[in-house]
Order: structure tokens, then C-alpha cells, then sequence
């Protein structure tokens, strides 16, 4: 029996237990984590950013076992991209933790204040959250980022990577809870699962007594049993459906780059361009060039007729095409009648995730982000600047895609609540 194998075998209530333990840990150290300065909380996370470093050939090693076994399961090249490890993505996150530590410490920040008629002196502080439970899929960097954010706003966390990674989480966590211990702060401030057993999830999303929150950062089926089962809020990370608009009046150089680069760049990200749209009054002389490059890449583009009447090589596009998140090299690609097509388009079959306007025209900019419904959407650039580090969060859970707070990129900053503090002076109310 693998080490994997034995990892799934729990039975039901030895599974219920131990999830139980974990929230129990866990619920005791958010509370000496919230409590904790955060000159504490900066050692820990510097701590834990070296521990990676040291751990760095154990990683490794664990990352083999994991990559094998996708090898073995004839995972796509895009999975086994996203699962893999080497030397510059664990320094990177090691960096990232670095990173963490040197952003503004949330908790206990005074967002306002004011005084009322009758003296008394209201503030609005943030405060951590509690207990975050993650429950995401193959990316083992997600763990880094997932147990440093919540370390910086002062939250504990559970985290439940995906089988994929189960190695590779488990000899990142290892140096995390190390970083914590060498700072005097509890190791349960951070814990992975210790099973790919579906069934954890279950227990995880009937905690409500334990975990505050849940963030689910994965496909639509792990998000839709997440949003059908949780008895807890839900911070919902959706598909990235993410679409580039070429405009009329687009730059044709800035748009050779920039579709490559969303595409291309890395196909397995949430903020890779799943849709390229096209104004038919500038197809013929945008598109050839751009498919070309793509093509030369490695892309495969599926396109509508008027696509495939500038490109023969184009397989025709279907309407699933349209919905589809490949986190591979494939391109949907359409030519559309002008913006407000291409507005209606990306609102109809889009996640609310991140789309981009290529444009040198000013209206034609303010109009797409004005009117696109979505989390993040740019003008003039890449799809793939959809990401907590570029934005200077040093890092991210995921991207939230729901119409209510968070959305975008969640940070630490976005991983607290607020309370209000009132001071007063022997005040009754009449």
C-alpha cells in the first residue's frame, strides 16, 4: 500500500474525529494567533519562508512522488504543469511568504473613527476572521500562499489540498508549522488534512462550530458542491472564463503581445484568456498574425466561420466552446460586431473572473469597464495580471468571482472582519 493509498483509508468515524481534532486545534490557535503582536506573526512568517528554503530537497522529493503518480494517472501536460515543483517556483514561494511578511500588519487597524454628540468615541477595527477552511485543487504553491495569508491576518487555517499534491502540501506545511513553532506561535495555526478522502470535505463544510469560513478555489463541480453542502460562509474562487476584446481601434503590435502572453504564458492559470473576441472591422488584418503566433506556440485555436475564413487551419468552434475554462493551449476565438457585442458576449459566458479590452480609444475602454461584469477586468494588457502578487498583496487565496465582498484577488486584508470599539464616559441612553 502507497503512502497515498494508506492517507485515503479512513473510516467514518475515525475521519470524523480527527476532522474534529483539527478544528479544535485549530479554533485554539486562532485565538492565541489574534492575540499575538504582529512583530510575531512577521518572525513567523519570515521563519517559515526559510524553512522552505531548508526544506527545499525534501519538497522536491515529495513533489517526484506526486508527479509520478500524475504520470501514472495520465494527467494533461496543463495539470502536471500546475502540480509541478522545481527550484525557482520554491524559492518563489518562498519569496512570497518573505513578501507577506512585509505588507502592513490588517489586525487592529482603525478603519474609521468618530465622536457622537454625546462623547462617546467610536472606532471601526479589523479582526481576524477565526478558523478559514481552503479546499482547493493540485497547485501546491496555493499552500504557501493559503497558510501565509492567513499567519499575516492573524487566522488559523485548514487546509485541504487536492489529491494531486498531497505530498508536496504536506512537506510545505511541514515547514510552515516550523517557521511558527521557531516564532512561540502554535503549529496547529496552520493544518492540512491529513487524507485525500473525499468524505473530509463533508465534515469540513458541517464544522460550523469550528470554521468560519470556507474558500473553495477550484473547478465548478468542486465549487458548486461547496456552495450546495456548506452550513458555513462561502468565499467562492469560480473558473476563469477569461476573455481578451480586440477593438477597432486596437493597437496591433500591443495586441500580438498581449494575446500571446494571456494565452500562452501559462495555459493552466485561472487568468490564462480562454476567449479571444475579435470587432469584425478588424479581423482580417488583427487575427492572421496573432493566430500565427499562438499556432507557433503550441495553441490550438477553435473558431467561428468568420474566424475560420481567415485561418483554415481553425477547428470550428461549438457553443460548449464558448463556456469552457481549458487551462490548456486552446483558444476560443470570435468575431464580433463591434463592443457591445463583445460586452454581451463576455456577460453571458464569462465566470466574472478577469477580462481585457485591447484599445486606444478612451470611450471605447471606459465603456467595457464600466459595463463588464467581472472581479477584475484591464484595459491594455494581460489576463494573466490577475493575481494577489501583481497586485501587491504579496500573495492570494484565489480569486473571488461573487458580486459581494471579498472579490478579486483575497488577501490578507481581505481575510479580516471588523468590530466596533466604543469608549465612553458613564453615557446612558435616555
Amino acid at each position: 500500500m502507497t503512502a497515498l493509498e494508506a492517507a485515503g483509508e479512513r473510516s467514518g468515524e475515525k475521519l470524523r474525529e480527527e476532522m474534529l481534532a483539527l478544528g479544535r486545534a485549530a479554533r485554539e490557535a486562532a485565538a492565541t494567533l489574534a492575540r499575538a503582536s504582529a512583530e510575531q506573526r512577521t518572525d513567523a512568517l519570515n521563519r517559515a519562508a526559510a524553512a522552505i528554503r531548508t526544506a527545499r530537497g525534501a519538497i522536491l522529493e515529495a513533489n517526484r512522488r506526486d508527479l509520478q503518480s500524475a504520470h501514472d494517472k495520465q494527467l494533461s501536460p496543463a495539470m502536471t504543469d500546475r502540480l509541478m515543483l522545481d527550484d525557482q517556483r520554491i524559492e518563489a514561494m518562498a519569496n512570497g511568504l518573505a513578501e507577506v511578511a512585509s505588507l502592513p500588519d490588517p489586525v487592529g487597524t482603525v478603519l474609521a473613527a468618530w465622536t457622537r454628540p454625546n462623547g462617546l468615541k467610536i472606532e471601526r477595527v479589523r479582526v481576524p476572521l477565526g478558523v478559514i477552511g481552503i479546499i482547493y485543487e493540485s497547485r501546491p504553491n496555493v499552500t504557501a500562499d493559503a497558510g501565509g495569508l492567513c499567519i499575516r491576518s492573524g487566522n488559523a487555517a485548514i487546509l485541504r489540498g487536492g489529491s494531486e499534491s498531497f505530498h508536496s502540501s504536506r512537506a510545505i506545511v511541514a515547514a510552515i508549522e516550523t517557521g511558527l513553532e521557531r516564532a512561540k506561535l502554535p503549529r496547529a495555526a496552520v493544518q492540512l488534512v491529513p487524507t485525500t478522502d473525499r468524505a473530509a470535505v463533508g465534515h469540513m463544510l458541517a464544522m460550523n462550530d469550528l470554521i468560519d469560513v470556507v474558500v473553495p478555489r477550484g473547478g465548478r463541480s468542486l465549487i458548486e458542491r461547496v456552495q450546495t453542502e456548506s452550513r458555513l460562509p462561502v468565499i467562492a474562487h469560480l473558473e476563469g472564463v477569461c476573455h481578451v476584446y480586440l477593438d477597432h481601434a486596437a493597437d496591433p503590435a500591443k495586441a500580438r503581445k498581449i494575446v500571446l502572453n494571456a494565452k500562452m504564458r501559462r495555459t493552466g492559470v485561472c487568468g490564462a484568456a480562454e476567449t479571444l473576441l475579435v470587432d469584425r472591422a478588424v479581423a482580417a488584418k488583427l487575427l492572421p498574425p496573432i493566430l500565427a503566433d499562438l499556432r507557433g506556440a503550441g495553441c490550438e485555436i477553435r473558431g467561428d466561420e468568420a474566424v475560420r475564413a481567415l485561418d483554415r487551419d481553425a477547428k470550428a468552434a461549438t457553443e460548449q466552446d464558448w463556456h469552457t475554462e481549458y487551462l490548456d493551449a486552446i483558444l476560443a476565438v470570435k468575431v464580433v460586431d463591434g463592443l457591445d457585442a463583445a460586452i454581451r458576449h463576455v456577460n453571458h459566458y464569462g465566470s466574472h473572473h478577469t477580462d481585457a479590452i485591447v484599445t486606444e480609444e478612451k470611450a471605447a475602454a471606459e465603456k467595457f469597464l464600466n459595463e463588464i461584469d467581472s472581479a477584475i477586468v484591464l484595459v491594455n494588457a494581460s489576463t494573466q495580471f490577475a493575481d494577489g502578487g501583481e497586485f501587491g498583496m504579496g500573495a492570494e487565496i484565489g480569486i473571488s468571482t461573487g458580486r459581494l465582498p471579498p472579490r478579486g484577488p483575497v488577501g490578507a486584508e481581505q481575510l479580516t472582519s471588523f468590530k466596533y470599539v466604543v469608549r465612553g464616559d458613564g453615557q446612558v441612553r435616555p
